[in-house]
């Protein structure tokens, strides 16, 4: 059988390549296996959420299809939760419910995107974009990482990058892998750059229940719609990774056609996930806001420590779930690097250049499913090293 030579060029799965390492491997209770290699909640959602859910179960309808952009009901109320958080409420029209963040993206980057267009992309870049960009045939131009300023994107830098063939400019805030969250001021700038060149400026913002404040005010401009799409995952905000709770946010005229590919991919995102996202805008707010200072709080803890140990390791940016670390082989990319702490130290993480090119100097830590009182064994990992 012959396979796409353009998919065989795209990485394996960077998170099962890890876990495939010590696949098998017995752990002492001495020395535990850390998981630092994926970025989810540590805690269950909330009690009331799962008894909830647990009495939708029992109505035959939960297990029908809904429209392909959701249940008019649940865009409704996920509509209202961006109008308290981003202080702006969009029209549920301009709102589809997606299989996670990432077949949001698949959604906006195929409407927008043809083969041999390109995509500006801030470095380092979340894998799973790159990944799909390769698939796709369409070009990721890559804005470099500075570690002076941990990877804040640059204006004049991105501004140079742009083409006639640039359709999108693409970030993640806060950022997957370094936790670094752009500015409110940083992604106006952006947003005026991308208006300039009539093209689309795409927001990651997987991670925006973990900022403490509002993240931007691009949903307050008239004219929004025009030059930006907001990708989300409630997954992380809710704790519902295994549902896949995702939304595209995008011009309705965007939405529309988005809704030919939905069809033709998923169809609809599932009535439970639908369900449990709105049980969790109506009824989260204040959890998901205790959440986010205990996330704070353990993120704290972890560079508190990691500072204070004297590492060989150096910590180049950190924030919400992840810490990205500069690691002291020289002779060894971040995958050698990462699996020689696998095989050797029982403690699992990516490797940098799984992030982009030029990176495997460097590694992901991704706390948020240990408990802080585990931090301390990681910290004494690296010391061991």
């Amino acid at each position: 059988m012959k396979i796409s030579p353009q998919v065989i060029q795209v990485q394996p799965p960077p998170i099962t390549e890890v876990k495939k390492w010590i696949e098998n491997r017995q752990f002492t209770a001495e020395k535990p296996l850390l998981d630092l290699c994926q970025a989810i909640p540590s805690y269950a959602p909330p009690a009331e959420l799962i008894k909830y859910l647990q009495g939708c179960l029992e109505d035959p309808l939960t297990f029908k299809y809904s429209p392909d952009e959701g249940l008019p009901e649940v865009r409704a109320e996920v509509a209202r939760w961006y109008g308290r958080h981003y202080q702006s409420t969009p029209d549920p029209a301009q709102l589809c419910l997606t299989i996670g963040a990432s077949q949001a993206f698949w959604l906006a980057i195929v409407s927008l995107c043809r083969p041999g267009d390109e995509v500006i992309v801030q470095l380092p870049a979340y894998f799973d974009h790159l990944m799909a960009l390769q698939s796709l045939g369409i070009k990721a131009v890559f804005a470099p990482f500075q570690p002076a300023s941990q990877g804040q994107p640059e204006l004049a830098t991105i501004a140079r990058l742009i083409t006639s063939k640039t359709r999108a400019i693409l970030l993640v805030t806060p950022s997957n892998p370094t936790g670094a969250v752009v500015p409110a001021a940083g992604i106006e700038q952006l947003f005026e750059l991308a208006a300039a060149h009539n093209v689309t400026l795409i927001l990651d913002e997987t991670y925006n229940a973990f900022v403490g404040q509002q993240p931007h005010n691009l949903l307050t401009r008239a004219d929004w719609s025009q030059h930006f799409i907001h990708l989300a995952s409630f997954g992380k905000t809710f704790a519902l990774t295994g549902l896949r709770c995702g939304a595209l946010l995008a011009a309705a005229a965007v939405v529309e056609q988005a809704l030919k590919l939905q069809d033709s991919m998923v169809v609809c995102q599932s009535r439970p996930a639908q369900l449990a996202l709105q049980y969790g805008c109506r009824n989260l707010d204040a959890w998901v806001a205790d959440n986010c200072r205990m996330m704070k709080a353990r993120h704290d803890s972890f560079k508190k420590q990691f500072l204070a140990a004297g590492l060989e390791f150096e910590l180049a940016a950190s924030g919400s779930f992840f810490a990205w670390i500069r690691h002291p082989w020289k002779d060894l990319t971040g995958r050698q690097a990462t699996k020689r702490l696998a095989e050797q130290h029982h403690l699992i993480c990516l490797p940098g250049e799984a992030f982009g090119p030029g990176l495997e100097g460097y590694l992901r830590l991704a706390f948020g499913n240990i408990d802080t009182d585990r931090i301390p064994q990681v910290i004494k990992r690296f010391q061991a090293i």
